[in-house]
């Protein structure tokens, strides 16, 4: 008797609404809340339960409901601080202090809003000067649900010091020292991003439901992740072999066979985790393949063929003939006798696992990209480009609880627990992972924002950074997909209280994630202390507005220029900018400033139709400016059918 008495107290401590009164987990110690507007407080007792909450001098009243949550809502209050904010029922008390009143910022998007202030640039000096204690930042881990959940499972917030900052958004906290600076004022940030997350992630599926674009697939959302799972392997199978059916060993065998076609294989780097290649969180055995051309002297004396890393069981081929397999740590270096490859094209084979250390990284290679390589006959050939990958279906494998692998999970578990806290405003940097659907995202992005400022009850002003410069600086007539997701970010600011910070100008094209976060910061500090706060800040980048076509030339006029245009080069060259007619071929054009407008030619274009500006991946060349020193943003102004304009969410 005594014992099923210990388990119905413990069952009934279990149950958040049975539970000692408690606060949302964002009302804890050093939150910062908006000031000047209503204030929703809310938290859980047991059902039916009255409750008492205090703050600043009011008294609200509220009584829990069936699920045990109560809420209430304060009237608004004048920056300041600190105070307490109490909750007492029979239940029990709780209660968080040292609360300022402020300004409230939420922070999402994926890696570059996630990045952090020690991997930004000058950390060491910006450390020395973090002691900020109105600047405060809560960090919603990571987590992923299949329904909307009331409240976090974790969190704190942090007061901004040397020895916190390191952890907190970059280019939040830059945003937020800009702010407080100017304003006086504390400013809490509330930060949930998500490396590599897709913005059908964040989105709720009722939102989903009234849209065109993806009605159907929040029609046919799983409910289970062993659901999920199954969806997910269907899909990866159907994309990568052009059917659902699961592949025998004996059909993975003919992976061997000299005539095989690898032409849908994932194209690939040799290098890094399976999960970030598309393969949608996949771990167990694989397939990596690439040709490499050999000389004859190379085929003719012993070689070394140098893999990278992984700790698994390997077994690799050349030519469908196998030449080394077992369990390798550190640099997999394999000694080749003589006429192992033949004068001309092979093809090496490598059958791999998941990384035994670290467990978490699965399938894949790690190292530098120095470690892949032939080498003899006083050659040496890299092999760290030019690969494919194929799972192996016919072996046991899992889905790893893969963000991108179920549009609405992140918004279940890294925003439904914060509705309806009050902000001020939502700062977005998001699209890298969208790049490829950039045509879809001109109705996803602005279905996100009419979707959260719906949710928190809020016109909430959202500021989002443009995509920054990586990859390729290609020309226009071969396309680009990030070009088309900047341009669908600048078709977003049509929606009222946006907001875009361009930044190809502080980008790396060599690497994904820039280190220069201050100036981004700066950015969005400017737009916001403009917009929402009323100081005389500049208007921000200039917007491509109208072209005429005469005489052979295109006049470009630009929105947000009234100060004028400048040109930031040493030599006074202006660049990035294209020309076309009708036949849609494109020439690295002549530009000249002419007040605020930019005049572009090329002489093999008599009768231009079209001018595009920083249309590549990475536009390093464009250096159009406004006086004021902010980029101008890549356009085009043409509507010719983009590249990406079949590709949808599925």
């Amino acid at each position: 008797m005594m014992n099923r008495l210990v388990f119905f107290v413990l069952l009934l401590s279990s149950v958040p609404g049975l539970a000692q009164v408690r606060l949302a987990r964002l009302f804890s110690d050093h939150v910062v809340l908006q000031r000047g507007q209503p204030l929703p407080v809310w938290g859980w007792a047991k059902p039916a339960e009255a409750v008492t909450v205090t703050m600043a001098g009011q008294t609200q009243k509220a009584k829990a409901g069936p699920d045990g949550k109560w809420r209430v809502t304060f009237s608004p209050l004048q920056a300041g601080g600190p105070h307490t904010l109490s909750v007492t029922a029979k239940s029990g008390k709780a209660a968080a202090s040292d609360v300022l009143i402020g300004e409230v910022w939420i922070c999402s998007g994926q890696s570059n809003m996630e990045w952090p202030v020690r991997q930004a640039n000058n950390y060491a000096a910006e450390k020395k000067m973090a002691n900020f204690p109105q600047i405060r930042h809560f960090r919603v881990e990571h987590e992923l649900a299949l329904t909307p959940q009331a409240d976090l499972t974790s969190g704190a917030w942090k007061i901004a010091s040397a020895e916190t900052v390191g952890d907190f958004t970059a280019i939040g906290f830059f945003f937020a020292r800009e702010l407080n600076q100017s304003l006086q004022v504390p400013i809490g940030l509330l930060h949930s991003s998500w490396g590599g997350s897709q913005v059908e992630g964040w989105i709720s599926k009722e939102s989903m439901l009234t849209s065109d674009e993806l009605r159907s697939y929040a029609q046919h959302l799983p409910t289970s992740w062993r659901e999920a799972d199954s969806l997910v392997d269907v899909k990866l199978r159907t994309q990568l072999l052009g059917t659902a059916k699961k592949p025998t060993s004996a059909d993975e065998q003919k992976y061997l066979t000299p005539d095989y076609d690898f032409s849908r294989w994932r194209k690939t780097d040799a290098l890094g985790q399976w999960e970030w290649k598309d393969m949608r969180g996949f771990k167990g055995q694989g397939y990596m393949t690439r040709a490499v051309d050999i000389t004859d002297d190379m085929a003719a004396t012993e070689t070394t063929l140098a893999l990278a890393e992984n700790d698994s069981p390997v077994e690799v081929f050349i030519n469908g003939k196998s030449v080394a397999r077992g369990v390798v740590t550190g640099v997999r270096k394999i000694t080749l006798p003589a006429n192992t490859w033949r004068a001309g094209t092979n093809r090496i084979l490598v059958k791999l696992g998941n990384m035994v250390d670290p467990a978490w990284y699965g399938p894949g290679l790690k190292g530098s990209a120095t470690d892949l390589y032939v080498d003899g006959a006083g050659q040496r050939i890299g092999l760290s480009r030019d690969w494919q990958i194929m799972p192996a279906f016919a072996e046991p494998y899992e889905y790893k609880r893969f963000m991108n692998n179920v549009g609405v999970s992140i918004y279940n578990a890294m925003i439904a627990p914060l509705l309806p806290f009050a902000a001020r405003g939502v700062l977005w940097y998001q699209g890298e992972t969208n790049a490829g659907r950039a045509y879809q995202y001109r109705q996803t992005f602005p279905l996100l924002i009419r979707d959260w400022r719906q949710k928190f009850n809020q016109n909430l002003s959202f500021y989002f950074v443009q995509l920054s410069s990586y990859g390729a600086n290609q020309s226009s007539n071969q396309g680009s997909n990030w070009a088309e997701l900047r341009e669908a970010q600048t078709m977003t600011l049509s929606l009222p209280k946006t907001g875009m910070a361009v930044t190809t100008d502080v980008g790396n094209p060599n690497d994904i994630h820039p280190t220069n976060k201050q100036d981004v910061g700066h950015r969005l500090a400017v737009l916001a202390l403009r917009n929402d706060y009323g100081q005389a800040a500049p208007a921000g980048s200039p917007l491509y507005d109208a072209v005429t076509f005469a005489d052979g030339k295109a006049t470009v006029t630009f929105k947000q220029a009234e100060k004028g245009l400048l040109v930031k080069d040493k030599y006074g060259y202006l660049k990035g900018f294209e020309i076309a007619g009708d036949d849609k071929k494109f020439y690295y054009a002549q530009a000249h400033i002419q007040g605020n407008t930019v005049v572009v030619s090329h002489p093999a274009v008599p009768k231009p139709v079209s001018v595009r500006y920083g249309w590549a991946d990475a536009p390093e060349e464009a250096n159009l400016f406004s006086a004021d020193g902010f980029p101008v943003s890549p356009f085009r102004t043409d509507t010719w059918t983009p590249i990406t304009a079949n590709a949808t969410f599925n």
